[in-house]
């Protein structure tokens, strides 16, 4: 499951970008998962390990790619850490929901993102687990939270 911490914590990852380009390895963009999520995010192909292209951008390696595509590829490729998923646009909502199916995935969240009305997710904040499924139960918890910071 989702786990969402709204705010920060001590432990996060907060700029996914930069900790992507000194992480990653060329052939994480190779598998099924990460090149759905390459096509579907930054509309780009990827035609090699570390080789991405795109119609505007021509050819260029994966440090390139969106933050938010870096951040599905390390919560994928590197479990276990906390990671800001602020970094990732809503376009992003889907593949983090369907990264933590099967695992759960410890995140910190600045905004009140959109996980559309079909989601669950849990909310970790004061020590509470809460499991929230209602987008408007989201952004209200998401505005109570936040607003502190």
């Amino acid at each position: 499951m989702l786990r969402i911490f709204f705010g920060h914590l001590p432990d996060e990852i907060y700029n996914t970008d930069i900790y992507y380009d000194n992480q990653y390895d060329k052939n994480w963009v190779t598998d099924e998962f990460a090149r759905k999520v390459i096509r579907d995010i930054d509309s780009s192909e990827v035609i090699a390990p570390d080789l991405i292209k795109n119609d505007v951008f021509g050819t260029f390696p994966s440090t390139e790619l969106s933050a938010g595509v870096k951040t599905l590829l390390l919560i994928k490729n590197i479990p276990g850490k906390i990671y800001n998923i602020s970094n990732c646009g809503d376009n992003c909502s889907g593949y983090l929901l369907r990264l933590a199916e099967d695992r759960d995935i410890k995140v910190t969240l600045h905004h009140a993102m959109d996980f559309g009305k079909d989601f669950s997710v849990k909310v970790i904040n004061d020590g509470k687990r809460k499991v929230i499924s209602d987008p408007m139960e989201f952004l209200m918890l998401a505005h109570h939270y936040l607003k502190e910071v």
